[in-house]
């Protein structure tokens, strides 16, 4: 009988293994004959570094698990345990905890450096799309951890948005009851997302960040310069402008690694809570289903959403169709920015002014989101909740240089501001009208920023020549 052909130079172990799984073609293909852009910036950590806290959330989990108890009678108990009598325990769930934060600040930076250089663009559509799906997905992750510790912030952050589900109309009180479990947040809710949290969603976390990897792998990393370094190859078929991502990049992402565990450590040792941002403090309270805590947020990451939820008071329900509707955007938005050019080094000025004014209100937001409710803060919470649809607009708006364009949407959306303001404004609310009439300023003023701008200053809307190869 013939024997299998030799597919693999490889000898040994490795060669043993690559002739009956593709170990070495797989290296080759992701790392080292992956070629990526030569001018990648420090942008582009903060996607490797989104992987690493993937592993330490991960690992610091699995040794969690070994000492929590998901039942309502001892969960906010085991914790402590873990924290006072379980040899480095402490140090796991401060770890932990901190990594939940870390996880989405390095994921925002990651989003913003797509929104920068145009990456949901040029066949990456669907590396945009999964990237998204991963963010809903940490989301859900974080929301179920979030309940674990059984404090106070946790069951009664838990029961506002899962309230939230039975604002949906004909599905919403039986969504909210399998999500619980039980008619109130009780052991089953415990029970079923300590499963989810473990389980499930991490081999979906996961699964995602493979397949994210092979679509962006397939089509190409993206660069500062939005230049396509595929296009252009010498004869053996390399671009000219790449280099192997291995060793290059391993090791140029060395020293980002090291000063961001630098940080993360820093935190943990020094200010685990930072100021109850990370832990909050009513959650040092086990969870009392009889005393709401005096003010209740979610945790910080998630506050830009619940201020789009409080500032949407036509229904319970539309506040949750807002709410939702803000993370929706983010996945629509290579249909809406049609511009060519992907890099805003060589967009005009206005554009570069909306993805700058965007940033500063996603963080607004977020800060308004922590803080308790008074007229004023109400107010920007509004203002700040309709910069945030307006981006979207905006940015479909830029996608031609044409001023006659700007003037019509600046026209149409300025106008839907003041049709709202006129269907909010309440004679018989002084407070109220008085905080809509000096804040309408924020929405108007941001429309005319980066809409009216290019007609008194040309310059602010002329856009570069985009560079056939990469510029450093």
């Amino acid at each position: 009988m013939a024997a299998y052909p030799r597919k693999t130079e490889a000898t040994g172990l490795l060669g043993w293994v690559d002739e009956r799984f593709p170990i070495v073609q797989t290296w080759k293909d992701h790392m080292s004959e992956y070629y990526a852009p030569k001018n990648f910036n420090v942008w582009y950590y903060f996607g490797v570094l989104a992987m690493l806290v993937l592993v330490i959330q991960i690992v610091s989990g699995i040794f969690l698990t070994m000492h929590y108890k998901p039942d309502t009678g001892m969960a906010f108990a085991s914790v402590e345990y873990i924290m006072r009598d379980v040899p480095g325990g402490w140090f796991i769930r401060y770890m932990h905890s901190t990594g939940a934060s870390a996880f989405f600040i390095v994921i925002y930076f990651h989003m913003f450096r797509g929104l920068m250089y145009g990456s949901y663009k040029g066949k990456r559509e669907l590396v945009w799309l999964i990237g998204m799906a991963l963010y809903l997905a940490l989301m859900a992750e974080a929301f179920m951890g979030y309940l674990l510790p059984w404090g106070q912030m946790s069951f009664w952050g838990a029961q506002v948005i899962i309230n939230l589900f039975n604002t949906i109309p004909v599905i919403g009180e039986g969504l909210s009851l399998f999500i619980r479990g039980d008619f109130v947040i009780s052991d089953p809710t415990l029970n079923r997302l300590f499963a989810f949290h473990v389980a499930a969603v991490p081999l979906i976390l996961v699964a995602l960040v493979f397949v994210h990897i092979v679509a962006l792998h397939t089509v190409g990393s993206n660069n500062p310069d939005g230049v396509e370094i595929k296009a252009l190859k010498n004869e053996k078929g390399i671009p000219l402008d790449g280099i192997p991502f291995h060793p290059y990049y391993t090791v140029h992402d060395i020293p980002a690694i090291v000063v961001f565990l630098m940080a993360f450590f820093a935190v943990i040792f020094f200010m685990p809570e930072v100021g109850g941002y990370f832990l909050e403090h009513a959650n040092f309270e086990p969870a009392n289903p009889l005393k709401t805590p005096e003010h209740i947020a979610p945790v910080w990451y998630f506050t830009p959403f619940y201020t789009v939820l409080r500032a949407v008071t036509l229904s319970p329900f539309m506040g949750t169709l807002a709410m939702f509707g803000a993370i929706i955007m983010l996945f629509v938005l290579p249909w809406l920015d049609r511009n060519p050019i992907k890099s805003w080094r060589y967009r005009n000025t206005v554009h570069m002014l909306n993805l700058a004014i965007f940033a500063a209100v996603f963080i607004i937001l977020g800060y308004l989101g922590v803080k308790a409710v008074t007229p004023e803060y109400k107010e920007m919470g509004v203002r700040m909740t309709e910069i945030y649809f307006l981006f979207f607009a905006v940015i479909f708006i830029h996608s031609k240089t044409d001023l006659s364009r700007y003037v019509i949407g600046f026209i149409v959306l300025a106008g839907a501001v003041v049709a709202i303001d006129f269907w909010r404004y309440n004679p018989d609310d002084a407070i109220s009208g008085a905080q809509i009439m000096k804040q309408w300023v924020w929405p108007i003023g941001y429309l005319a920023l980066t809409l009216l701008l290019p007609l008194v200053m040309k310059s602010c809307n002329a856009e570069k020549a985009v560079p056939e190869r990469v510029t450093s």
